[in-house]
């Protein structure tokens, strides 16, 4: 992180030097215009994450600075949500002359919402104990007074949740609110309002779509909750336990009676839909079915597997987001050759870094 960097002055030459970068980076698919969808400047970050120096009587939070190349005391962070610099002080505050609390601290991690509510996540080089817990649970208490909180403490094989380890997101889209289960420890958007932007502009390019989606690597069911509302079905797949957990919990919050989550990767998916593999997880599924012209993936930053790739290629709409523009344009090499980009959108979801998330929609030529 380059705390130098994030000047709010600066955040509008900064964007649009990513724009640039971008437009010239995929120049050779012809991509329409791109949309630049911006971040608030400062207090965008839902979660962050700060190591815990202690000194003597005193102590604080910090981060690594690598053009400094050194720890940087953070009393307050820009990019946090302000409900976590808030926090941030109040936390301190009560932690300092803590002993049992503070004993082996050594990293803090906020998990803030929108909706007001916050998680934090004390993780520590020593096993907890009975009096961890009864001084955490009082922390609670005392910090409930002003905060929607829920405290996790963490060490070695050890967690202990004081209330419950998620919070639930709420966020306006259009004009419906969506309501999302966001558990400690996994995927979550960390720029909520860039979010809104992102789900607002899926829904946007799939209006009048026909027949069914497919979405892989669905995580908690950011986006295929959302998107549900322009399809007849949607079918989507997640590998990860946690998220499938609460993908469902939020197809019920939600009221969402269309949408089907399957716990597979995107290859054994794959696989599947090719007939080399049956799967027990899709037993009481009949894939043939479903009508997908549409298919909506946001995969990790190493983006599509080969055997993903070719089954994406099958469709007639192919929507992709993505959080690595490099292995987004290794995989446009392939798609290109079969679809055209006819929407390109930049998501600024980390302002002051390098980083771009991406949306493009592609459609058989």
């Amino acid at each position: 992180m380059n705390l130098a960097a994030m000047d709010p002055t600066t955040y509008d030459a900064q964007l649009t030097a990513k724009r640039i970068k971008l437009e010239q980076a995929f120049a050779q698919f012809e991509t329409p215009s791109v949309e630049v969808f911006a971040s608030e400047p400062a207090h965008y970050r839902m979660r962050a994450e700060f190591r815990v120096w202690h000194e003597g009587d005193d102590l604080y939070y910090y981060m690594f600075d690598k053009v400094l190349n050194d720890k940087v005391r953070c009393d307050q962070y820009l990019p946090a949500s302000a409900l976590i610099n808030q926090m941030m002080a109040a936390l301190i505050a009560e932690l300092k002359p803590n002993h049992s609390l503070r004993h082996k601290l050594f990293q803090v991690d906020f998990l803030s919402t929108l909706s007001g509510e916050i998680l934090v996540s004390l993780l520590y080089h020593r096993q907890l104990d009975d009096q961890w817990r009864s001084e955490a649970a009082a922390l609670k208490a005392r910090l409930s007074s002003q905060f929607k909180v829920n405290i996790i403490g963490r060490a070695r094989k050890q967690k202990i949740d004081l209330d419950k380890d998620f919070v639930v997101e709420s966020l306006q889209v259009n004009d419906k609110v969506f309501h999302y289960k966001q558990i400690e420890n996994s995927f979550t958007q960390p720029n909520a309002k860039v979010a809104i932007k992102m789900l607002e502009w899926a829904i946007d390019v799939t209006q009048h779509s026909q027949g069914d989606l497919l979405e892989l690597y669905c995580g908690n069911g950011n986006f295929s909750i959302a998107l549900a509302q322009n399809f007849n079905r949607v079918l989507a797949t997640e590998l990860a336990k946690p998220s499938v957990d609460a993908a469902q919990y939020n197809i019920e919050v939600n009221n969402i009676d269309n949408l089907q989550i399957i716990r597979m990767s995107a290859e054994e998916f794959s696989d599947a839909m090719a007939k080399k593999r049956s799967f027990r997880r899709l037993e009481g599924i009949d894939l043939d079915s479903y009508v997908c012209n549409t298919i909506f993936v946001d995969p990790p930053r190493a983006g599509i597997d080969p055997a993903t790739l070719e089954l994406v290629q099958g469709y007639e709409r192919i929507l992709y987001i993505s959080c690595n523009p490099d292995t987004l344009k290794d995989n446009l090499q392939q798609l290109n050759q079969t679809h055209k980009v006819t929407r390109f959108a930049l998501f600024d979801q980390f302002p002051y870094t390098d980083h771009m998330e991406t949306g493009v929609l592609l459609e058989r030529r």
